[in-house]
């Protein structure tokens, strides 16, 4: 990376250390998008360049996440199948970062539970990596996905990811061991995804 690029990914490293820190410590409402640039060291207005809104803070890496999933559909073997390539996708998301298991993780969980505007930037994200990577699979599979085919595996996989973190995370005096969360998710895709990869 250049240094502007290396420049800007330490200021967007901040303003999540920031985020968890000041969401954890003085809750999601309290907390101002000016308070969040002040403990980044830019202003308000540099902060947009970096995140739309507060929501954004919290899934820092989402856009990253569905990129793999796209770039296992674009490299998959002649014969890897459909499933296949999603469960490698979610083996290297999670060897790569612990944004799906770590300390973020957790807090994102609770304030999807208890922050309304939290919880509807979840589900809108949810929904487009679902259509995005439905997508993409039946444009690849063409002879074994339509788009109704390719959605309903899509939304198999992301919603087993998202049920069992919601269960391993939700518990914010215990914090879930991330090779234990990762294990969980690599158990709750292999039943939801059980019809795919046995037929």
């Amino acid at each position: 990376m250049s240094l502007r690029e290396r420049k800007r990914a330490r200021t967007r490293e901040a303003l999540v250390s920031a985020a968890a820190e000041l969401f954890e410590r003085d809750g999601y409402e309290s907390t101002t998008i000016a308070d969040l640039a002040a403990a980044a060291e830019i202003g308000t207005r540099t902060f947009f360049s970096y995140f739309a809104s507060k929501e954004e803070l919290l899934f820092p890496e989402s856009d990253g996440r569905i990129q793999a999933a796209i770039d296992a559909i674009a490299t998959r073997q002649p014969d890897e199948r459909p499933a296949s390539v999603l469960l490698r996708a979610l083996t290297t998301v999670g060897d790569e970062s612990d944004d799906m298991t770590g300390g973020l993780a957790a807090l994102r969980v609770r304030l999807i539970r208890t922050v309304p505007s939290v919880r509807g930037h979840a589900l809108r994200m949810q929904l487009d990596a679902q259509r995005e990577i439905a997508r993409h699979l039946a444009a690849a599979y063409p002879d074994e996905l339509d788009e109704v085919r390719a959605a309903a595996l899509t939304g198999a996989f992301i919603g087993a990811i998202s049920a069992a973190l919601q269960v391993l995370l939700e518990d914010a005096e215990t914090p879930a061991d991330p090779a234990t969360v990762r294990t969980a998710m690599r158990q709750a895709t292999d039943i939801a995804l059980a019809p795919w990869l046995s037929s």
